[in-house]
C-alpha cells in the first residue's frame, strides 16, 4: 500500500473490490469513454473480477501492477503500470479516475506516489505515458509530473471505429526531481 496523501492510498486490488470496481466504471462510462478502450468490454461485475484476477498473475510473473485509488476508503480510480522491460528497466503506465474526483490534484498525487515507486522500489529507469492527442487533462499532468513529450504516434489507436494520434511522453529516473 502506499500513501498518496493523508486520505488516499493506492494499492492492490482485491476480489472483493470486484463489485465496487465495476460500479465506479459503471457510474462514470460516459466520462471514461472517450480515453479508455476497456469501458466497452467491462460490462458487468465478473468482467472487473477477472480483471483483477489477471492484475494478480501480472503482478506475480512481473508483467504489471495494478492499484486502485482509493480516497477515503472508497474507491474512486485506477493507476498500473504495464509493458514492463526488465533489460531495459522501463514500463508504461495508465490511470483514470471517477469524474466527481478531477481538479482536485488527487491524480497527480496518486501518480507521483506511484511514479517514485517504481523509480526507487522497483528500479525502473523510465517510465513512458501514453495519451490521445486530444486529451487535455493527461497533458497537463504529464507536464506537472516533468514527463517530456517524445513524439506523435499517428493514428496508432483504434477507438470506437475511429483512428486517434497518441501522444507519447517519457520521464526518466533522473529527471524525477523532488
Amino acid at each position: 500500500m502506499l500513501q498518496a496523501r493523508d486520505n488516499v492510498v493506492l494499492r492492490n486490488y482485491t476480489e472483493d473490490d470486484a463489485a465496487e470496481l465495476f460500479r465506479v466504471i459503471d457510474d462514470n462510462r460516459s466520462h471514461l469513454r472517450n480515453f479508455m478502450t476497456w469501458t466497452d468490454v467491462t460490462l458487468k461485475e465478473e468482467h472487473s473480477l477477472e480483471f483483477i484476477r489477471t492484475a494478480h498473475q501480472n503482478l506475480h510473473e512481473q508483467k504489471g501492477i495494478a492499484y486502485g485509488i482509493f480516497k477515503d476508503e472508497k474507491l474512486i480510480g485506477g493507476i498500473g503500470m504495464h509493458q514492463w522491460n526488465h533489460t531495459l528497466r522501463k514500463a508504461e503506465i495508465g490511470y483514470w479516475i471517477a469524474k466527481e474526483e478531477e481538479g482536485k490534484s488527487i491524480m497527480y498525487d496518486a501518480a507521483r506516489t506511484f511514479i517514485r515507486f517504481l523509480f526507487d522500489q522497483i528500479q525502473l529507469n523510465k517510465i513512458e505515458l501514453l495519451f490521445k492527442k486530444d486529451n487535455t487533462r493527461s497533458a497537463q499532468l504529464a507536464k506537472r509530473l516533468n514527463f517530456t513529450i517524445e513524439g506523435v504516434l499517428r493514428e496508432s489507436l483504434l477507438m470506437h471505429g475511429s483512428f486517434h494520434d497518441i501522444v507519447v511522453a517519457g520521464l526518466l529516473k533522473r529527471e524525477m526531481g523532488t
